[in-house]
């Protein structure tokens, strides 16, 4: 359930982004940050100076999950990764069960570094698998295989307590009863959870550049809103209902990170490019590795800004995150924090006319999207929010 941002008994989410790839990529912009070596123990001091920054801004706090993104993290050294850790909870200490995530690519070079990591005290694990099929794989950009997938699964799940997949659909081609046949076979593997996304045609990305020249079709609507109601039935029967809009798992083992993010709480980013919001503002790390790496030699830390965020900003993303979740938000405590009124952050004749249509429930101060409202999120979000 929602929880109001930065209450000193509130657990904190921290995101340590490592930006190096060691290939080309696709889908991000850090071609730029392609690197055969890395000076770890630097990087490492530098994290580590860049953490202890951030818990003296934030005494009294611990920390409920640890998340490792960005370039290619699952091929740190462990000894960085076991460093990073250690210095987080000498700095803040960590919350019984603490959640330790890191991103993988499903490749035999990266997997061949599982055990290892989880040794360090990584414990789960997020594995980008994208699709199940070789020339769905191609379509994509990957440099695995299908192959390389599966085996890279199986090291994940002896060496990890919990595992998540990614999977992205909708791609061209493919009907419905294909995608259910993928789905059902992900859903047989066994992970606890599932991020399932819908592709999209972003501006300034490789898709964008082949629809453009006519090598790619946008997506049918009505074949996406066919497969996403698709996803969610298969996923509820699995056991794996969807707790967000794309995110589906076994009751209990729901991300605890993203649920920060989407319950607006306390989040710190630290490493080039991080993104934070650490009490009412919102914190920016230089982006560039070279840039960031001297601005914690100058200053002690990495931060490019830190920007206040007024009562209006922050009611309206606390609503626009927290109304992706199945179980809504709590209305009053999201006003409370901004020391407004429930009037004055959400529309409420708007409300009562999407409720009266089936699109959204209101029980008492708890808003929720109805299973029949999500495929117009965008549109009641617009609505809704003041």
């Amino acid at each position: 359930m929602y929880a109001a941002p930065s209450p000193a008994s509130a657990d904190l989410a921290l995101y340590v982004h490592w930006p190096f790839c060691v290939a080309k990529c696709p889908y991000c912009d850090f071609n730029s940050h392609v690197r055969a070596h890395v000076d770890e123990q630097a990087w490492a001091r530098a994290l580590d100076a860049d953490l202890a920054h951030e818990a003296a801004l934030t005494p009294d706090r611990r920390l409920g999950s640890v998340f490792f993104g960005g370039g290619t993290p699952s091929l740190m050294a462990p000894e960085t990764v076991a460093g990073v850790l250690a210095a987080a909870e000498r700095h803040w200490g960590f919350a019984p069960g603490i959640e330790i995530t890191l991103e993988a690519n499903p490749s035999s070079v990266e997997a061949a570094n599982f055990h290892a990591l989880a040794a360090a005290g990584v414990n789960r694990v997020s594995l980008g698998l994208q699709a199940l099929d070789d020339a769905a794989l191609a379509f994509l950009g990957r440099v695995h295989t299908l192959g390389e997938s599966l085996a890279a699964l199986d090291v994940a799940q002896a060496a990890f307590r919990r595992v998540s997949i990614d999977l992205i659909y909708a791609r061209p081609g493919q009907d419905e009863a294909a995608w259910e046949a993928e789905l059902a076979r992900a859903l047989a593997f066994g992970t606890e959870h599932l991020s399932l996304y819908q592709l999209t045609i972003e501006p300034g990305t490789r898709f964008a550049a082949m629809a453009a020249r006519g090598a790619l079709a946008h997506p049918d609507p009505d074949l996406g809103a066919a497969l996403f109601e698709a996803t969610r039935a298969a996923t509820a029967a699995a056991g794996r209902p969807a707790y967000e809009v794309s995110n589906h798992a076994a009751p209990g083992a729901e991300s605890r990170h993203n649920l920060a993010y989407w319950r607006y709480r306390d989040y710190l980013g630290v490493g080039p490019g991080a993104h934070g919001r650490r009490g009412r503002a919102a914190t920016t790390r230089h982006r560039k590795p070279e840039n960031w790496l001297a601005a914690v030699a100058r200053n002690g830390h990495g931060l490019a800004g830190e920007e206040p965020l007024d009562a209006a900003t922050r009611t309206r993303e606390a609503l626009l995150m927290g109304l992706r979740l199945t179980d809504g938000v709590d209305l009053a405590a999201i006003a409370d924090e901004a020391d407004a009124r429930v009037v004055d952050i959400v529309d409420e004749a708007a409300v009562a006319r999407l409720a009266g249509h089936g699109l959204v429930a209101r029980t008492g101060d708890r808003l929720v999207v109805s299973e029949g409202g999500i495929l117009l999120l965008d549109a009641i979000l617009a609505a809704l929010v003041r």
